[in-house]
């Protein structure tokens, strides 16, 4: 199943997206390639619904995880398994798939975690780290994992259960490593306002501890985060939220640590004005001047989301819409993010929207985009309109990753060669490169 927090907001833009209409396919074919159609054997053993970005590890090889489908039995309101760990082996242009993990694999309380949800991250010596939304050993508030591999063997390891309160609840997005290999997160629910937190995992002798940077208190205080964080030099930590800050339509802030003390500080809260950017549920992106990039999911000139840019000046900063969706080019960006390629360049998906818009329930079924900047004007000029089946549809979850030679990758969490219980639409996801 989707995320909590995706399925409130897929229902949140029902009246947007309802009057979404794509007629003229706008963009050249382009050279995207379906890695794996996930669900492909029986019961989906294979794992179903990819529910993170992914990475890479030294030897080319793809990790990911899927929310639900493997062999897992513990979670029976999932309907077919309780999500995976896989990866992806490339072997002369063909990629072999193979399940290093099945949450839940005993049917009881899932003391291991289930539902993964937000991109893996590799340690030094190839080990992974990641996120549950539910299962682990307090309240079932999910948990932070670790992956170990030894004689071709993988071995999962709880580093810490979530149990609402005081401590957080239900971790959708991924972590990210300090310098010193400290853990840091946030989490959808919980914490002593029950609007979830921001949290850290310090590793010492064996051990790893929790720690509670932030409470968040909701509405307009912001709350429920669920993108990833990033981190700055210094060791300060970025994220966004989707709603909060001076008018309630979202935020970009910055926790800047000192001395053990943590502080909130806002660096831009969206307004909904017919122009400006709002609801931004993904991570943001440092260039090298320390300007941050990121999506919205709604907003802008038409409506339809946008990419941004907060420029750093003299402890101020300022929001620049870099480009409006207007349906036809994408629409509806969620949880993916904006990488940059070598010249500087943008790269991004939407969930909906594109050229082939009668696919996904009228909708389309999103996109991958490039823009490029000329004199700090910038230009969409380079897409894959993604088309239902047997091709991925909708792409989410944390975005996109690059190969040395440029080429993208991603997931989808619906389309796909095998239809089966996913969606509606088709398929249960799969996992895709695209060659500029």
């Amino acid at each position: 199943m989707p995320s909590k927090r995706l399925a409130v907001f897929v229902a949140s833009f029902s009246v947007i997206l309802g009057s979404l209409t794509i007629t003229t396919p706008l963009f050249a074919a382009t050279s995207e390639t379906v890695l794996y159609s996930f669900c492909s054997t029986s019961g989906c053993a294979d794992g179903g619904i990819p529910a993170g970005g992914l990475v890479f590890d030294s030897k080319g090889n793809l990790y990911g995880t899927t929310n639900a489908g493997g062999t897992g039995q513990g979670c029976a309101d999932q309907g077919t398994g309780c999500g995976t760990v896989f990866e992806l082996i490339p072997n002369n242009g063909k990629w072999t798939e193979k399940v290093l993990y099945n949450f839940c694999p005993v049917n009881g309380v899932c003391p291991d975690g289930y539902s993964p949800s937000g991109s893996l991250i590799l340690d030094g010596d190839g080990n992974l780290y990641g996120t549950t939304t539910s299962g682990g050993t307090v309240s079932g508030g999910g948990t932070v994992f670790e992956l170990t591999h030894k004689n071709g063997k993988w071995t999962e390891k709880v580093l810490y259960s979530f149990g609402y309160s005081p401590d957080g609840g239900d971790p959708e997005a991924g972590l990210v490593f300090d310098k010193y290999g400290n853990l840091y997160g946030t989490t959808f629910f919980g914490g002593t306002k029950d609007s979830g937190t921001v949290f850290e995992l310090m590793r010492g002798n064996g051990k790893w501890t929790e720690k509670i940077l932030y409470n968040f208190a909701g509405y307009k205080n912001a709350g429920n985060p669920s993108s990833p964080l990033i981190l700055d030099k210094a060791g300060n930590l970025y994220g966004t939220i989707v709603e909060g800050g001076a008018y309630g339509e979202g935020v970009v802030y910055e926790l800047v640590g000192d001395k053990g003390k943590w502080t909130l500080k806002w660096l831009h809260s969206f307004k909904h004005n017919g122009e400006d950017a709002f609801f931004p549920e993904g991570p943001v992106l440092f260039d090298n001047d320390g300007n941050l990039y990121g999506e919205t999911g709604a907003g802008g000139g038409y409506g339809y989301g946008t990419v941004f840019e907060l420029m750093h000046n003299n402890s101020k900063w300022t929001e620049k819409v870099l480009h409006s969706f207007n349906g036809k080019d994408g629409s509806t960006p969620f949880r993916e993010g904006v990488i940059f390629d070598k010249a500087g360049n943008l790269y991004g998906t939407t969930y909906y929207g594109g050229a082939n818009g009668a696919g996904c329930n009228g909708f389309g079924c999103g996109t991958v985009f490039e823009l490029t900047s000329n004199n700090g004007k910038w230009t969409e000029s380079f897409v894959h309109s993604f088309g239902d089946v047997p091709d991925g549809a909708q792409p989410a979850y944390n975005g996109l990753i690059r190969d040395a030679a440029g080429n993208v990758y991603g997931t989808t969490d619906a389309g796909g060669a095998n239809s089966s219980f996913c969606f509606s639409v088709g398929g249960c996801g799969t996992v895709f490169k695209v060659t500029p």
